[in-house]
């Protein structure tokens, strides 16, 4: 049986828990298996990097900051392969580019294109475990890329859909898919299963316990993923296998802090204007979503948005770089906002559920405002500081 895990840095982020994972790839190598293991920085190592790499600079090179933050992964990978060496086990440790990831152009925000599996597969033959950095890949002009956050689960993904594995397993702080963040809402409930489809609206929203990116390059190659804890020997949840799903009309709460809303003030109502600027979106991969777009007097508008804060400072160098082709009086950004997530099946147009919304929307009061109303989600953008109280509060009010 080959199969992939992944552990993230909280797994790794003490030599005791190094040590920990450890014991869990050797257990089941010594079952007979064959083992790739993929990680990520451990503890706060990437934020750390970032942070020295802003003493120096308000402004790094996507590039350098690229061939920084690959060190936090590489050092993973060495330790665990010292660890497991020590237990008395083949092993080797590989970074992107010996492990054959092949990645689109951009720097801080890649995307796989191929993994080229020919060292990790020869690696197995020789009867070693195999322990890949997360993350990062190389480029076409062979310069290291790194993923974005999350990137290591669509690696552990790309890295079992090339070599076909029978099992992906993303092991985590916690022991699976929850109806809420169990580290926000303390009544939330684990999930046996869930499919891809539900798994990625899920991760979109907010849920950060799995990378969407990842969702989508499982459900492409439908490999079977299984997320748990690295601290717990208990069941995971299942993604990928369609039946036995609960049925609930609501499914699952997300809540996402990592929102920003950008308001262009005085903003030329000409078609070519604001075309530059979602081309501009288009062109650097940017999403945003609840366009508003009102009148202005003299014929100006107002556009606001909701946006990830990690694509923040490139929207607002798009602005800036284009502010004569888009033409706008000045830019408001509010970032202390979080958005909170309700999704499920005919979320609205069921009496049963309906009632619940409008409780939900009588208990917040005059505290956030919808985003976002379909028949598969509602999303609210409320205060950041009160939204884990809110969210306890829906997911009583649905569970």
């Amino acid at each position: 049986m080959l199969i992939v895990q992944k552990f993230g840095g909280s797994s790794l982020a003490n030599k005791n828990r190094v040590f920990n994972v450890a014991k869990k790839v050797v257990g089941q190598y010594k079952k007979g298996n064959d083992i790739v293991v993929v990680l990520s920085a451990q503890g706060d190592t990437t934020d750390n990097l970032i942070e020295k790499a802003k003493e120096l600079s308000v402004n790094p090179s996507k590039r350098e900051l690229d061939m920084l933050l690959a060190t936090g992964e590489q050092q993973s990978v060495a330790l665990m392969a010292i660890a497991i060496e020590s237990l008395g086990c083949k092993v080797i440790s590989l970074n992107g580019e010996q492990a054959g990831i092949k990645t689109t152009k951009e720097y801080n925000n890649s995307k796989i294109e191929e993994v080229q599996k020919n060292r990790i597969e020869e690696e197995l033959g020789k009867g070693n475990i195999v322990i890949v950095t997360g993350f990062q890949g190389i480029n076409s002009i062979g310069d290291i890329t790194t993923l974005g956050r999350g990137g290591s689960d669509t690696t552990a993904v790309a890295i079992a859909g090339s070599l076909k594995a029978d099992v992906c397993e993303i092991y985590t702080d916690v022991a699976g898919i929850y109806t809420a963040d169990p580290r926000i809402v303390k009544n939330a409930k684990k999930i046996n299963s869930i499919g891809y489809d539900d798994m990625l609206e899920f991760a979109l929203s907010g849920a950060t316990v799995l990378h969407n990116r990842a969702v989508e390059v499982a459900r492409k190659n439908e490999i079977k993923l299984i997320v748990r804890s690295s601290f717990k020997n208990e069941e995971g949840t299942m993604i990928g296998d369609e039946k036995g799903r609960e049925k609930n009309e609501v499914k699952y709460i997300a809540t996402d802090k990592n929102v920003a809303k950008v308001t262009i003030v005085g903003l030329e109502n000409k078609k070519k204007s604001i075309q530059v600027f979602y081309d501009e979106l288009f062109e650097n991969d940017i999403n945003i979503e609840n366009i508003k777009k009102s009148e202005e007097r003299r014929g100006l508008v107002e556009l606001s948005f909701i946006i990830c804060t990690s694509a923040l400072e490139d929207v607002v160098n798009i602005l800036e770089r284009k502010k004569d082709e888009i033409k706008y009086n000045k830019l408001n950004v509010e970032k202390n906002i979080a958005k909170l997530s309700v999704m499920g099946n005919k979320i609205i147009g069921n009496p049963k559920t309906d009632k619940k919304i409008y409780k939900v929307l009588d208990e917040i009061g005059g505290e956030g405002y919808v985003i976002n109303r379909s028949k598969m989600k509602l999303s609210l953008i409320i205060n950041e500081n009160n939204v884990d109280a809110i969210a306890n509060i829906v997911h009583d009010i649905f569970f």
